[in-house]
């Protein structure tokens, strides 16, 4: 096989990968993978288990997301025993911690490093289409590649979310969303206003209050969870209750629920609660959803207090679901006091002046859309989601692998992965005989 050097990039990392000129230009394979994070290695890893022949397609490098999407004190909020993948787990001395940003991308390459995926780095991808013969033609800044299958591990979160009215703030206000926020000190000086409480929201604003900074919070709809009780890690005791192996379509929710963001908690400092009501009592100040901006003036919903409430009911049903679940199965743990609001608002605040507060930046935290414009073969709905059946769409040949609640909850979790990963491998088996042009033996 002929090798070079991948393109330099932050990491240490030197990942092996085929030459273009073998690899892309012109060239057919038996399976293109498109995103070389941990989704599309560890389809790499069972194609390469299965003598598949294939290409990964990533556009920067592996562990890119994790390292430059992510602000500096960013940490798993789930538990390092959970990065498992095809071949591959977590193998340091703390396997109840949470790691840090670096430490999750580091993590990621090392995977890569484990068995040298067939990767091209640098290789965004412009175009899929069907071709003539039935199979896939797929259309990159490096060249061209044909295939007979395609799997789209690119994830789900491609266009930041800021929404129409943030152009109505003053031009001399420091804007950012959240994948550009690195830590307070590249923030100018002044209060900030962070806007948003999902996971990033919630860990932001805590990343800002410790630093000493006064942040403005609005608080959206997300649940939040809590990090430990009854003596284990939450995550650990839903685990054990399958929690993350219910199918989507046998959850209450239904296919719903993958509109729903997720629960807020953090695994910074070894793990804590995100509790937004102790913030308050420390000076934070928390409003509703913020629903129109005119210059400095900002409006809020009246919905502060509902919404807090909504996310204290959903981490207390996780409690009373663990106690059911160690009362049915008589298991011998601590008991523990439940939660009790520390805080709350004495009235609903409406507005807000920026200018008048010393509200120098704005952090959006609202999430990511997603962008498949440069797949242009039908297999999306009306909201542009990809349509599919645990990744497999009514494209022939054509598979999605690293999505939230792609067939359940641990789908979007590194160890969910595998699952998902080993059924479309099946999959792709299954399609593959006289579809299949002959394969080219690497030189």
């Amino acid at each position: 096989m002929t090798e070079t050097v991948s393109p330099e990039h932050p990491s240490s990392m030197e990942v092996p990968h085929v030459s273009l000129e073998l690899q892309l230009l012109g060239r057919h394979r038996s399976v293109v993978v498109v995103g070389g994070g941990q989704a599309g290695l560890s389809m790499s890893y069972l194609l390469k288990e299965h003598g598949i022949d294939h290409v990964v397609l990533e556009r920067r490098y592996p562990g890119f997301d994790w390292r430059e999407r992510r602000w500096r004190s960013f940490a798993l909020v789930t538990p390092n025993w959970q990065c498992r993948l095809p071949g591959f787990a977590y193998d340091g001395e703390d396997p109840q911690g949470f790691m840090p940003r670096d430490e999750v991308a580091r993590f990621i390459e090392r995977y890569a490093e484990s068995f040298d995926p067939p990767l091209v780095e640098g290789a965004d991808v412009t175009d899929l289409t069907r071709g003539a013969d039935g199979g896939f033609e797929v259309s990159t800044s490096l060249g061209e590649v044909t295939a007979d299958q395609v799997v789209i591990a690119a994830g789900g979160y491609h266009v930041p979310r800021v929404p129409p009215m943030a152009d109505r703030l003053p031009g001399d206000l420091c804007q950012v969303h959240s994948s550009e926020y690195e830590g307070p000190e590249d923030l100018p000086r002044g209060e900030v206003l962070v806007v948003g409480t999902g996971q990033s929201g919630a860990q932001i604003a805590e990343d800002l209050h410790l630093a000493g900074r006064r942040v403005h919070l609005c608080v959206g709809g997300a649940p939040r969870v809590a990090r430990f009780y009854r003596g284990r890690d939450v995550t650990d005791w839903l685990d054990e209750m399958g929690h993350y192996d219910v199918p989507v379509d046998e959850h209450p929710h239904g296919d719903r629920v993958r509109l729903q963001a997720n629960h807020y908690v953090t695994g910074r400092g070894g793990g804590h609660d995100i509790d937004l009501r102790r913030f308050a009592l420390e000076g934070m100040r928390l409003y509703g959803r913020l629903t129109e901006i005119e210059g400095t003036k900002l409006a809020f919903a009246s919905d502060l207090e509902e919404n807090l409430d909504q996310a204290d009911e959903v981490s207390e049903g996780i409690k009373t679901a663990i106690d059911e679940h160690i009362e049915r199965e008589g298991i011998d743990a601590p008991g523990e006091e439940r939660y009790t609001p520390v805080w709350r608002p004495d009235r609903e605040p409406c507005e807000l002046d920026l200018a008048a507060n010393g509200i120098r930046a704005v952090i959006w935290c609202l999430g990511f859309g997603t962008d498949y414009r440069w797949i242009d073969v039908p297999a999306f709905d009306g909201r542009g989601y990809p349509t599919h059946h645990r990744g497999v769409t009514a494209v022939e040949g054509l598979y999605f692998l690293g999505l939230p609640w792609l067939h359940t909850w641990g789908s979007g979790r590194f160890a969910g992965i595998e699952r998902d990963a080993r059924h479309l491998a099946e999959r792709i088996l299954g399609r593959r005989g006289s579809r299949e042009r002959p394969s080219y033996a690497a030189a």
